[in-house]
């Protein structure tokens, strides 16, 4: 057989071209220049179309039973075959040793001909792969059909890496039927699976993302209205403790019904936290040092059977977070880590400078690539399946019995995060403990932030004129009622424009104390806006309440500066101290 040596490789371009029966078709066409016994450069064309693989394996087929006669076109052909390589076209005898290898197979594979050529091909297979008589058992399943046998799966290459393959094997036959050898064709689709993995989890993240985005919304609206009715309930509980005369069984009926309300105000409070509708009140942080303060508190919820390891980066970056929400969140982490691990293991909180880029953000739509710290804290508990680690974020979710808690935890770090503009994952396995990473945004430059003074005002009023603005009745009546108990001259409206009217006949006021949201068209405020226009009321002082952050005091989650705020329910203590801290604040600005 005279040699046979390519001259260039391969040049391929999509064409259209039609069969005999008129079809149309999009064809492959291949172009390779080939020498044949030292003669000129000669070109030898191949049209592939919709049935690429199932036409080589035809050929090679018929091309290994061809008379001496026809072995120029043979060698015409091999040429091609040598000299492709974007696939690897190799053949095997009876027992699965390569007996040919092409151009293709050396780039896909990594062996040379000379160190492949009588090796079993099952070493292209994975050690699973072999350990389960894969590769034996394609070889009997393609020596027992006709056609081909599709295989998809990973392979090993000379270097030992992986890569998935979309691969075929047929039968080669004599003319009596006969198994002679096999033929193999094989393409690394590795690219491809790779893209369809990374579509695959950009597509769970947003359906994840917008499952929490509606559980928010109704968790939300929900924690709002019963906010405030656990507002009535507690403060009616707390007059009614101020006004009974002494009662052994009275005083502990009240007792109990108080706890019960304060413990249904902080399922409420994290409700509000899990739906980003808390208002959050963002101060530059090290996270360093408030780690660092929180470590005898750390160590004193996870007791004396788990050691607690920190591990603190040098030079980390300053954040912008509400602290005490930074610092519940650490506590229900480190809670759930010691429940986790039986009161028995390792915790460890680590913190470090962090990077998100583009390719993570694109699996993961809800965070936006940039610089973050971060802070993490793992455990060597019993860890959690995939299943569970799907839930573990929503509300009253929990592996715990029913006495062990209300599933919220986890809900307050997840709406924290994401209102703080930052970003949480979590990492487990069964038996393998448990990670949970905070990634909280860089703060690049510190901005103009207001500390409140350090004031120590008595707690009653002083006759000031104080006006409440609340739609809702019952939380109006007892504002009403706890501020004209302190001391102060009050004057009630149902919404802006009563409050406005009033204002009109009023000669002085001290005080704004409005609800954010009001029905009728004008919300808090506005109505605080209105109110600085008007005399002699324009230096009038002025405090917020709500339950429910997104209003108009309150964008992206935080606080407006210059803002007060008393957050629902509060006390009539918590009142009196909020109020008399305001009007000593404004007495200070009139000075």
């Amino acid at each position: 057989m005279p040699p046979i040596a390519p001259v260039t490789g391969p040049r391929h371009r999509l064409v259209w071209g039609a069969v005999l029966s008129g079809t149309l078709l999009l064809l492959e066409v291949y172009q390779v220049y080939v020498s044949i016994g030292g003669g000129a450069p000669q070109a030898l064309y191949a049209a592939i179309g919709g049935m690429t693989i199932a036409a080589l394996l035809l050929l090679m087929s018929v091309l290994a039973c061809r008379s001496q006669a026809h072995r120029s076109d043979e060698q015409q052909f091999e040429a091609l075959v040598a000299a492709t390589a974007d696939y690897a076209i190799y053949l095997l005898d009876r027992g699965g040793r390569v007996t040919t290898w092409n151009a293709g197979a050396e780039r896909l594979k990594g062996y040379a001909t000379s160190e492949i050529v009588g090796e079993h091909y099952s070493r292209f297979f994975t050690a699973e792969d072999q350990q389960n008589g894969v590769p034996q058992k394609a070889l009997e399943v393609a020596a027992s059909r006709r056609g081909k046998l599709e295989i998809e799966g990973w392979r090993v290459r000379r270097d030992g890496t992986r890569f998935y393959v979309n691969a075929s094997l047929s039968a080669l036959r004599d003319p009596s039927g006969n198994v002679t050898g096999f033929a193999k064709i094989t393409r690394d689709v590795t690219e491809q699976i790779q893209q369809a993995e990374a579509l695959e989890q950009t597509r769970a993240a947003l359906q994840q993302a917008q499952k929490m985005e509606a559980l928010g919304q109704l968790t939300g609206g929900m924690a709002h209205d019963f906010n405030n009715i656990l507002h009535v309930i507690k403060n009616a509980l707390e007059i009614l403790q101020l006004r009974l005369k002494p009662n052994a069984e009275a005083t502990r009926y009240l007792d109990m019904a108080q706890r019960s309300a304060d413990r249904a105000a902080g399922v409420t409070q994290r409700l509000l936290a899990f739906a980003r509708r808390q208002p959050l009140d963002p101060k530059p942080i090290n996270a360093n040092r408030l780690l660092q303060g929180m470590s005898d508190m750390l160590r004193h919820a996870v007791g004396d059977g788990v050691s607690v390891e920190t591990v603190f980066s040098s030079g980390l970056w300053t954040v912008s977070a509400d602290s005490n929400q930074l610092e519940t969140s650490v506590l229900n982490l480190t809670i759930n880590a010691r429940d986790a691990m039986s009161r028995v293991g390792k915790l460890t909180i680590e913190t470090a400078n962090a990077f998100l880029d583009e390719p993570y953000a694109a699996i993961h739509p809800e965070v936006t690539a940039g610089q973050y710290v971060m802070i993490a804290i793992s455990d060597t508990g019993s860890g959690m399946s995939q299943e569970t680690l799907a839930k573990a974020f929503d509300p009253f979710f929990t592996t715990k019995q029913t006495e062990g808690g209300t599933g919220l935890g986890l809900s307050q770090v997840f709406g924290f995060v994401k209102q703080s503009g930052g970003h949480v994952k979590m990492y487990s396995e069964p038996s393998n403990g448990t990670t949970v990473k905070i990634y909280l945004p860089r703060l690049q430059a510190a901005g103009a932030y207001l500390v409140s003074e350090t004031v120590n005002p008595g707690e009653g009023g002083r006759g000031e004129t104080v006006m409440v603005v609340e739609d809702h009745e019952d939380v109006r009546a007892f504002a009403v009622e706890m501020l004209t108990s302190l001391g102060y001259r009050v004057i009630a409206a149902a919404d802006a424009l009563s409050a406005l009217e009033a204002l009109q006949r009023l000669a002085h006021l001290d005080l704004l104390f409005t609800d954010v949201g009001l029905p009728n068209g004008m919300n808090g405020k506005e109505l605080a806006d209105e109110v600085r226009k008007l005399q002699p009321h324009a230096s009038a002082a002025v405090l917020f309440t709500t339950g429910y952050a997104r209003n108009a005091i309150v964008h992206h989650g935080r606080l407006d500066p210059g803002v007060d705020l008393l957050l629902k329910p509060y006390t009539q203590l918590d009142l009196a101290r909020k109020v008399r801290s305001v009007l000593a604040k404004r007495s200070v600005d009139n000075v």
